[in-house]
């Protein structure tokens, strides 16, 4: 058994927990790593529908292309690890220079240390008091261990406070400032900043280190809101450093920065002066690593920026008609079970003959609604599918896809199945 325990995955067995793999390697007992060496075709290798893919070449373009950003703007980059689950994508991601992985719930961060991540950035307030027992074990444990978290309340504070007394790690925190009225979580004016600055201050198990948000969630978000609410954020950082808030830290933490405002937060934190210690300027966005079909499509801030990169949608389930009713309807195999639907309806993209391999794109041909395993298909014509048809669909939001497969393929260009990515949610 290897001791790496991103490598342990190879030695699971190909089962029924999987969803679309050949049922043939689990009746011949192969484990992934077997079948992952067999490198077979996703069209003829005994794969079953419907069954989720990632483009290998997608999939290493979109991680590159955020690293690349990441560096040119002398960004730190936390992605948000609750898009994927997948600690093989947050070894890549450490990879291509990440500093570290952000986590949305305590669950998350025992994933991210169970697979040696050593640096998570937790993006809530944590009050969980079993959670904090965990979270200052693994600090004593592994003198090399960073973590941080969001606090957002005095009384969160004092929950942080009594949950952690007697221990002698401090945990390191950042007030998180609301986004404004109606937004979802954050101190809600800068004088409710100051108080749990305050807060955190009289304790002797919490270390004030800095200033986060999330600028997503600034109402009517557009780009002089974005920016307004990041100099905010960043005026904050400065005003503590100057009244000693955070004596004794060796960096001082901004961070912000979803998928849809990232040049914006590149944009602002280029302009935070000088501070009394090093700036973190700590970037978390997350669905770029499989980017979508649609709503990061019409979000990405590569929109605005395109002489700064791209992304690539990574993701394709292929699907197959199981029934044709009549000349403007058919029902694929595969519905709220396995589609993510919570920012729109999928896009069908190609038929494939199952027949004769031959693929042409899915004009004529769009899905109207869900049921648990049918997607609803609506035809112009007669002739453009047909029961047996191989149906791809692209989707929108990434952290839905992901969540509804344990285990998925990824495919290169001629078919070929090169990896399989294990997540856990």
């Amino acid at each position: 058994m290897p001791s790496d325990p991103v490598q342990a995955l190879a030695q699971e067995p190909v089962d029924h927990r999987f969803k679309g793999l050949p049922p043939d390697a689990g009746q011949a007992g192969l484990t992934v790593g077997e079948l992952t060496a067999e490198r077979r075709s996703l069209y003829t290798g005994g794969f079953t529908t419907p069954v989720l893919t990632l483009d290998a070449d997608a999939l290493s373009h979109n991680l590159a292309a955020l690293g690349t950003y990441a560096e040119r703007h002398g960004l730190a980059f936390a992605p948000h690890g609750k898009t994927c689950m997948a600690p093989q994508l947050f070894h890549r991601q450490l990879e291509h220079g990440a500093w570290g992985i952000t986590a949305a719930v305590p669950h998350q961060a025992r994933v991210y240390r169970a697979f040696g991540i050593q640096r998570i950035f937790l993006a809530n307030e944590l009050v969980d008091a079993a959670a904090l027992r965990w979270v200052a074990a693994e600090l004593a444990a592994d003198p090399g261990f960073r973590f941080v978290c969001y606090v957002d309340s005095v009384r969160g504070v004092q929950l942080m406070d009594r949950a952690l007394a007697g221990r002698s790690q401090r945990v390191d925190v950042v007030v998180e400032l609301g986004a404004g009225e109606g937004a979802r979580t954050g101190a809600r004016s800068d004088e409710d900043c100051r108080a749990v600055a305050d807060a955190v201050a009289g304790t002797d198990t919490l270390r004030l280190v800095g200033i986060a948000g999330y600028e997503a969630e600034v109402p009517g978000a557009d780009p002089d809101s974005v920016h307004a609410y990041l100099r905010r954020l960043t005026g904050l950082a400065a005003e503590f450093d100057k009244a000693g808030r955070f004596e004794g830290v060796e960096e001082i933490v901004v961070s912000a920065g979803g998928s849809a405002w990232f040049d914006a937060v590149a944009d602002v934190f280029a302009e935070i002066p000088e501070l009394s210690r090093p700036v973190l300027k700590l970037l978390r966005s997350g669905a770029y690593v499989s980017h979508d079909h649609g709503w990061y499509t019409r979000l990405t801030p590569f929109n605005r920026v395109p002489e700064e990169g791209g992304l690539r949608p990574a993701f394709r389930l292929w699907t197959q008609v199981v029934s044709r009713p009549s000349p403007t309807q058919a029902f694929v195999n595969a519905g709220k079970r396995d589609i993510a639907y919570d920012l729109g309806l999928p896009e069908v993209e190609l038929v494939r003959d199952p027949l004769t391999g031959a693929e042409r794109p899915a004009t004529g041909i769009r899905v109207l609604k869900l049921s648990d395993q049918h997607a609803w298909l609506e035809t112009d014509s007669a002739e453009d599918v047909e029961v047996g048809d191989w149906v791809a669909l692209g989707m929108s939001h990434p952290c839905t896809i992901f969540e509804k497969w344990p285990l998925i393929p990824v495919v290169e260009a001629d078919g070929t199945v090169a990896e399989y990515v294990r997540t856990f949610f």
